[in-house]
């Protein structure tokens, strides 16, 4: 998955909000760090404010659809 259709998927999700809509965030999140890596989840989590949202930290790893602390 590219970056840019990560952020798009995630706008969907924060547009929503909600706890499913997180879960939903969480699995887009895990792929980007399987891909990507931990930079390129905290500049998502930063840019879309998902810390606000979601309550995502930048630092947090995302491992199969789970956030698994920092």
């Amino acid at each position: 998955m590219t970056l840019d259709r990560a952020k798009q998927l995630l706008k969907v999700q924060a547009d929503f909000g909600g706890f499913y809509n997180g879960n939903s965030a969480k699995l887009i999140l895990s792929e980007v760090q399987r891909e990507h890596g931990q930079d390129a989840v905290d500049q998502l989590i930063r840019e879309l404010q998902l810390d606000q949202i979601f309550g995502f930290e930048p630092g947090t790893r995302f491992e199969g659809g789970l956030a698994m602390g920092k």
